[in-house]
C-alpha cells in the first residue's frame, strides 16, 4: 500500500514538473528587428522595456527576441518589407527610410509643425491617426507611430548663427521632407540613414547633419562636430516619424487574450510615455556635447527666418498630396490643432 502511494506521489510530482515545464515554454516567440544599436534610446528606453512587459503580462506565453542594427541582414531601407512580408515579426524604423510609402504621416516631419516635444507630438499623432493617417498602414499592424524630440543642426567646422550661414553647406537629411527643408535654406541635402553618418562626417562627405542629441550620443557625433545649433527657446528643425509595427498575420494568429496584451501596450496607451523617454534624454545629450563642442541658440529674429522658409516646404507637400487625391491642407491643419491642444 505504502509503495503504491509512493509511486503515485512520484508520478504526480513528475506530471506537475512536466506541466510547469510546459507552461514555462512560450507559445509564441517573436523576432523584433530594428535599425539602431543596442545602446540607442530606441532599444534601451522603449523596445527592451516593452518586450519585458509583453512577456510579463502574457505570463510568459509570448517571448520577444530583439535584434539591433539589422543584425538579421539587409539595410535599414528594407525593414518595412521585412515586417510586411514576415521575414521578421516586429520591427522599429524611421518612416523616412522608405520614402513615399507613408505619405500622410510625413505631416509631422514638416518644419515647424513639430516644434520640440516628442510627448506632445506623439499624443497629437494618436488623435488624428484613424481619420488622417491609418490609410498608410493597411499592409502591416502598427503598434505605435511616434517621433523623437527633433533635429538640431550639427556641424563639423562652421558655426551657424543665421539662415545665410547655411547656404551651400552639405548637410545630412533624415527624410525627403528634411531634404526639402534644407533646399529651402539654400543648403545641399545629402540623404542617408543615420548609421552611415559617422563615416560621412569623418570623410567630409557632409559638413554636418540634422539629428537630435540622443542619436548623436551612441554614434559619437560629438567627437566629430564642433557646433550644435537649435532655434530660439529650443525650437528644433523638424523631426522624424518612426514606426513600431507587427506583421499582420502574426498578430491575427494570436488568441484574443494575447492580442489584448499587445493592444494594451500600443498606440494611445504608450504614446506619452515613449515621448517622455525621448524628451528626457535630450538634455543629457546636450550636456555631453557641451563638454567638447559649443551649443548655439539662434536669436528669435533668425529663428523666424528659418520658420518663414517652412511655408515653401509645406506648400510643396500639400500640392503633392493633392495630386494623390488627398487633402494635404486638412492633414496639416489637423496636425497643428492636435499639437496645440496637447501643448496647453
Amino acid at each position: 500500500m505504502f509503495k503504491r502511494l509512493f509511486v503515485s506521489a512520484v508520478v504526480a510530482a513528475g506530471c506537475l514538473v512536466s506541466a510547469l515545464s510546459a507552461q514555462a515554454e512560450p507559445e509564441f516567440t517573436f523576432v523584433l528587428e530594428h535599425v539602431l544599436g543596442p545602446k540607442a534610446t530606441a532599444q534601451a528606453k522603449f523596445l527592451e522595456p516593452w518586450a519585458q512587459r509583453i512577456e510579463e503580462q502574457s505570463d510568459g506565453r509570448i517571448k520577444i527576441e530583439i535584434y539591433p542594427a539589422m543584425a538579421l541582414g539587409g539595410k535599414p531601407t528594407e525593414l518595412y518589407s521585412h515586417i510586411r512580408d514576415g521575414a521578421v515579426d516586429l520591427g522599429w524604423s524611421a518612416l523616412g527610410y522608405t520614402p513615399g510609402v507613408y505619405p500622410r504621416s510625413e505631416v509631422f516631419e514638416l518644419p515647424f509643425v513639430h516644434t520640440g516635444s516628442a510627448a506632445i507630438t506623439n499624443m497629437a499623432i494618436q488623435d488624428i491617426y484613424e481619420e488622417h493617417l491609418s490609410q498608410d498602414f493597411d499592409d502591416i499592424k502598427p503598434l505605435l507611430i511616434h517621433v523623437h524630440t527633433g533635429q538640431a543642426i550639427f556641424t563639423t567646422e562652421k558655426k551657424i548663427e543665421s539662415l545665410a550661414d547655411v547656404e551651400g553647406m552639405k548637410l545630412r537629411a533624415p527624410s525627403r521632407t528634411g531634404a526639402w527643408m534644407l533646399e529651402s535654406w539654400g543648403a545641399q541635402p545629402v540623404s542617408m540613414p543615420v548609421p552611415d553618418l559617422p563615416q560621412a562626417l569623418s570623410l567630409g562627405v557632409v559638413d554636418g547633419a540634422l539629428i537630435p542629441h540622443e542619436v548623436a550620443i551612441p554614434f559619437k557625433i560629438p567627437d566629430m562636430t564642433q557646433y550644435a545649433i537649435e532655434g530660439d527657446q529650443g525650437v528644433r528643425f523638424g523631426t522624424l516619424v518612426f514606426m513600431f509595427a507587427m506583421n499582420k498575420d502574426r498578430y491575427e494568429a494570436l488568441p484574443d487574450d494575447l492580442k489584448k496584451v499587445i493592444d494594451d501596450n500600443s498606440g494611445q496607451n504608450i504614446a506619452r510615455e515613449i515621448g517622455e523617454a525621448w524628451d528626457a534624454i535630450e538634455p543629457r545629450g546636450e550636456e555631453i556635447f557641451a563638454k567638447s563642442g559649443e551649443l548655439v541658440t539662434l536669436s528669435a529674429d533668425e529663428t523666424a527666418k528659418f520658420a518663414a522658409k517652412a511655408d515653401e516646404v509645406i506648400d510643396r507637400w500639400i500640392a503633392e498630396m493633392n495630386d494623390k487625391g488627398v487633402d494635404g491642407a486638412a492633414i496639416v491643419a489637423a496636425a497643428r490643432a492636435a499639437i496645440a491642444k496637447h501643448s496647453q
